[in-house]
């Protein structure tokens, strides 16, 4: 099964959207999130996805209350989890999933999972440890990067991929970069 993973929406409807265009268009039958919506308006794309969404807690969800609603309402695709981490077995494949880095390496050792992804700190990266991949699939927000990625992976070959998304926009101005320039 190929499996999408995405991190750090920040409230980004352009890029969520385009990136789940691209996800379609490559077969994609889930997506995982690693958390940081913002904006209940993203939860709303993820819960009328044609694709099943399940996604982890970040530390900028916005208003977890409306969030949960809206993922317990009839016909929901998003499935969320109790935390900021968890760990999901799809097509027999053990896989960590974390909002944190800091996790991410000390699970990976543990031997008990084929493939561990993180996000949090918005930098697309691959590690391994004891023969288990590490992957940070980057940025869907384009804030910090300017480029907006996630991962595909491949539940049978446990393989992943980077993919990077067309014609994205960013939500920092130039203004605000010059302001925390001079701080």
């Amino acid at each position: 099964m190929k499996v999408a993973v995405i991190s750090d929406i920040h409230e980004n409807f352009n890029n969520l959207l385009r990136a789940m265009d691209i996800m379609r268009q490559r077969g994609v039958e889930k997506i995982l999130c690693l958390g940081d919506f913002i904006h209940p308006g993203i939860v709303k794309v993820l819960v009328e996805s044609d694709i099943p969404v399940y996604s982890i807690w970040g530390n900028n969800d916005g208003d977890k209350v409306t969030i949960v609603k809206m993922s317990l309402s009839e016909g929901s695709s998003l499935e969320l989890g109790d935390k900021t981490y968890a760990a999901v077995e799809i097509d027999g494949r053990k896989i960590f999933l974390t909002h944190y880095p800091d996790l991410a390496l000390p699970v990976a050792r543990s031997g008990m999972y084929d493939i561990v992804f993180y996000g949090h700190d918005h930098l697309k990266n691959e590690d391994q440890a004891e023969k288990c991949p590490i992957v940070n699939p980057g940025e869907l927000s384009a804030n910090k990067t300017k480029t907006a990625t996630f991962a595909i992976y491949d539940t049978v070959s446990n393989k992943y991929e980077f993919v990077e998304v067309d014609n994205v926009v960013t939500l920092t101005s130039g203004y605000v970069e010059d302001y925390f320039a001079r701080s």
